[in-house]
């Protein structure tokens, strides 16, 4: 395989796992939304029977209802905390690989591009420090690290 087909698998590679972190961080929720959703509408639907009910001469039925329109109440409000904990736990492992990849993204192209520069700042540009050469890849790595850190705080 040639060099430039392996950087091409290798970034696919990198490009598929944060996408997949990013799918991870959204299923679980959107299951539990639904889970949600349908145990509110049997909820809902079960009160609308209770409504109906003449509860003077059905009491057996309406405190049957009632007691089942309760129980229910209580599995969704039980199901929704456990869901919540699932979802942090979930969130958790997924930020925890996302930046151990990144981790390990950065050392290896500090690695690879250590002697390599990433720009050529020419004299003419920084006239007052006398400056010539090239960026290398640590120093633009934190420098896009702060910026990317940087640029949401005037939208916030």
């Amino acid at each position: 395989m040639s060099s430039a087909r392996a950087h091409h698998w290798a970034w696919l590679l990198v490009i598929s796992f944060v996408f997949g972190c990013n799918v991870l961080r959204i299923l679980p929720l959107s299951f539990a939304s639904f889970m949600s959703r349908v145990l509110q509408k049997d909820i809902k639907d079960m009160k609308q029977e209770l409504s109906m009910v003449n509860m003077m001469n059905e009491i057996a039925r309406y405190a049957r209802l009632e007691r089942k329109i309760n129980k229910m109440t209580d599995k969704l409000k039980t199901q929704m905390k456990a869901w919540t904990a699932l979802l942090a736990k979930i969130k958790w492992v997924i930020s925890v690989a996302f930046y151990i990849l990144q981790a390990a993204l950065m050392i290896s192209l500090i690695w690879k591009y250590y002697s390599d520069p990433v720009a050529v700042v020419l004299s003419k540009w920084i006239t007052s420090l006398d400056l010539a050469g090239g960026v290398g890849i640590t120093c633009w790595i934190l420098v896009c690290n702060k910026v990317v850190a940087i640029m949401p705080h005037p939208f916030s």
